[in-house]
């Protein structure tokens, strides 16, 4: 195996996809792993090096599988253009097929579509970045933990720019509140403060994403994980201790450690996307409770035998944690029912333009 792939994240369980579709192709394959997108054009790193791609019109998502007879079963199924952190399989100057993702970070299309837009792909450790300077956004970082959980990939918080912040413990303690079962750390980029805490996340063929609002300062982190051989723009501080947002694509880079990073723009706003089992563990605390209730269809308010009424009334939960929990679960519930509502539109819309074109064969 190449150091340089083995580096990117590549294995022997990675290197048997490949052969198999190459068995099912009868054609040789170069895997390479997607950097960055750009219209359709790919930006890839390969065991020989960075070049760019284009992607295949036909491309499809590779995943083996096992038949219901035994057999190996190699099916793909449509996909868009592929994700930064995907791996693809090249021929020639095209990216025909991504492999399996064994993790992925999605979300709500931004432009409002009820479609999904996956951030990052095959990542280990999700860092949830949020600054210690200006308010706190408890409800932005409980959607990315939810979305996080959901991904597959392990959350962690950072609280950046602790340099800069008078009140690190009081915002420790609040983090670790919305955080159930994270591990939470402040850091900063500018005088290396808690970076050795983060050694066991970053290190030789694991990759991390960095996901949060802008200025956070997810690039600047970046380049310090770099020690100087990464240069990602960053954006002036200003006197509030704020950064500008810079960062406006996905990039995926490798350190000097061996780890890769995928630096993403700042979030201004994060939709659900089939998030219920990563609300479910992002407020663990919550659906435990609820567990315990003696009704499975308990709604949580005045029915009897509510472990979670009973736990908000003796101080054991906050009040506004579990309703922030229930909003949760009602923005999916609504986004579930419009994306189930947009595929029985669509199904209609091809049944019209079938029997349209049925209706207007000639008769015989």
């Amino acid at each position: 195996m190449s150091s340089t792939l083995h580096a990117l994240g590549w294995d022997d369980a990675r290197a048997a996809e490949l052969a198999a579709l190459e068995s099912l192709q009868c054609k040789t394959f170069l895997p390479a792993r997607v950097s960055r997108v750009d219209r359709g054009a790919l930006s890839v790193l390969t065991a020989v090096g960075a070049i760019r791609v284009r992607a295949s019109g036909r491309l499809f998502r590779f995943e083996p599988g096992v038949a219901a007879s035994g057999d190996i079963d190699y099916s793909g199924e449509p996909i868009g253009t592929p994700a930064v952190g995907d791996w693809v399989a090249l021929d020639g100057p095209v990216a025909i097929a991504v492999l399996d993702r064994r993790s992925a970070f999605t979300r709500m299309s931004s432009d409002g579509q009820t479609v999904a837009q996956v951030v990052a792909a095959n990542v280990d450790t999700v860092f949830v970045v949020t600054p210690l300077v200006g308010r706190p956004r408890p409800r932005l970082l409980q959607r990315c933990l939810a979305l996080a959980w959901q991904s597959g990939a392990t959350p962690v918080v950072l609280l950046t720019k602790s340099d800069l912040s008078a009140d690190v413990d009081e915002r420790i303690a609040a983090a670790q509140a919305d955080a159930v079962g994270v591990d939470v750390f402040a850091v900063s980029a500018t005088t290396g403060a808690g970076l050795d805490d983060l050694a066991g996340y970053i290190c030789a063929g694991k990759t991390v994403a960095m996901i949060g609002p802008s200025g956070a300062g997810k690039s600047t982190l970046t380049n310090a994980f770099g020690a100087g051989d990464v240069a990602l723009a960053i954006g002036a501080v200003r006197d509030d201790g704020k950064g500008r947002h810079t960062t406006t694509a996905r990039e995926l880079v490798v350190l000097p450690c061996g780890a890769v990073a995928i630096d993403t723009p700042g979030l201004r706003g994060l939709a659900l996307w089939e998030a219920d089992e990563g609300i479910n563990a992002a407020f663990a605390d919550v659906a435990e409770l609820a567990a315990d209730c003696r009704f499975a269809d308990c709604a949580h308010h005045t029915e009897p035998g509510c472990a979670v009424a009973r736990a908000i009334a003796e101080g054991d939960l906050d009040a506004g944690r579990f309703d922030d929990y229930e909003k949760l679960l009602r923005e999916h519930a609504r986004l579930i029912a419009r994306r189930d509502g947009r595929a029985r539109a669509q199904q209609r819309a091809r049944s019209k333009v079938f029997y349209k074109a049925i209706r207007d064969q000639p008769h015989r």
